[in-house]
């Protein structure tokens, strides 16, 4: 295993250890937020993972908070999306889902493009996730509750 991999799977076991965002918050008391939670489930191998979303009025997400229960993967690729998109607006929240789609259609090759890398930050680790399609849709778990929330909270039809 090389040191680039080697880090990569330590970010992803330090994310699962610490999850950032873990612990449901109520969202009801935000006045003039939008809120949304989604529930999703990964029938292949059982992960779960329940997501609820703050945005403000202007259209950036406030905050993440979520509980699951999973593989590492699941578990540290929710906590490190949580990282990213709390405090940005929903555009670029929509520009990073569609680059950590790209880097999980990869193969384990990562983007050719070094600052979208930079931009996904630690989900780059997730690169070599990408080589294993049933391990892929663990990645993409959290992601897919994120999208969903954000459909229910109704954001995205006024963003």
């Amino acid at each position: 295993m090389s040191t680039l991999e080697q880090m990569y799977q330590q970010v992803i076991l330090d994310h699962a250890k610490r999850p950032v965002g873990h612990g449901l918050v109520d969202l009801a008391s935000v006045e003039g937020h939008l809120a949304g939670e989604s529930h999703q489930v990964n029938p292949t191998c059982g992960d779960e993972v329940t997501l609820r979303v703050d945005v403000t009025p202007e259209g950036t997400v406030a905050g993440v908070s979520w509980e699951g229960q999973g593989c590492s993967i699941s578990q540290a690729s929710v906590s490190v999306m949580t990282s990213l998109v709390e405090g940005a607006p929903l555009a670029e929240v929509a520009r990073l889902d569609g680059l950590f789609h790209d880097l999980m259609s990869s193969r384990g090759k990562g983007l050719d493009d070094d600052a979208a890398e930079d931009a996904l930050g630690d989900a780059t680790a997730f690169t070599g996730v990408s080589q294993y399609p049933a391990r892929i849709k663990c990645a993409l778990l959290g992601w897919a509750a994120l999208k969903d929330s954000l459909a229910r909270s109704g954001a995205l039809a006024t963003s």
